[in-house]
């Protein structure tokens, strides 16, 4: 049996994403820290929010390894 997450779950799942992001922007992000590191640490973090955020979309599943 093939199990697809609901439109409410996936836009709760985005918005917990969209809070979470938001906190760690404004924690770690950019402009934050000494010289670079907040660029660094912001660039970081927009990476892992888009592949999250593609996981949440597509139903994808990263961890799982198989053909």
């Amino acid at each position: 049996m093939n199990r697809q997450q609901g439109c409410l779950t996936g836009l709760f799942k985005l918005l917990m994403l969209d809070v979470l992001f938001g906190w760690l922007q404004d924690t770690f992000g950019f402009g934050k820290g000494a010289s670079c590191t907040g660029c660094g640490c912001g660039f970081i973090l927009l990476i892992i929010f888009v592949a999250f955020t593609c996981q949440v979309i597509f139903n994808t599943n990263w961890l799982q390894l198989g053909f």
